[in-house]
């Protein structure tokens, strides 16, 4: 019979304890549950969008949801990633490194709309706790609206 231990952290780990790491690590960059509610939404009302793509070719800024012809681009920002005002908590463990974390998130949502504006795109950013459909009126309307 084999006993659970907690295996030691790799160098170089920044979380703070082996079950933090697991958490961090299960955490998805695509494809997660509220990304994949909106595309399917959005794919039942008729539009058709590309998935994890870079709006402007060669700036290395993806889009969760990307409208080509309409230049529209879509981000699912994550209520802890991005900081959201409703449902952020600060981490009490680590604080300082995860505060500089959320803050450099923040900053680089910031230029990626100043970034992708100033070529002409259409920016919508929706938190993960948004409902689908309401986020999908949204997009709907504006690409819409971009491709008249």
């Amino acid at each position: 019979m084999g006993l659970a231990c907690e295996e030691p952290l790799p160098d170089g780990s920044k979380a703070s304890s082996s079950s933090v790491r697991a958490v961090m690590r299960a955490n998805r960059g695509k494809d997660t549950g509220p990304e994949v509610a909106l595309r399917k939404e959005l794919y039942r009302r008729g539009l058709r969008y590309r998935v994890d793509t870079r709006p402007i070719p060669g700036v290395r800024r993806r889009a969760d949801l990307v409208f080509l012809g309409a230049r529209v681009a879509v981000f699912v920002d994550g209520c802890y990633w991005h900081g959201c005002p409703e449902h952020y908590r600060p981490a009490t463990k680590n604080a300082e490194f995860w505060q500089r974390k959320i803050n450099g998130n923040r900053d680089r949502d910031r230029e990626t709309n100043e970034i992708l504006r100033a070529a002409g795109w259409t920016v919508i950013r929706v938190w993960e706790h948004e409902a689908s459909r309401t986020a999908a009126d949204l997009i709907s309307e504006v690409v819409r609206a971009r491709r008249e």
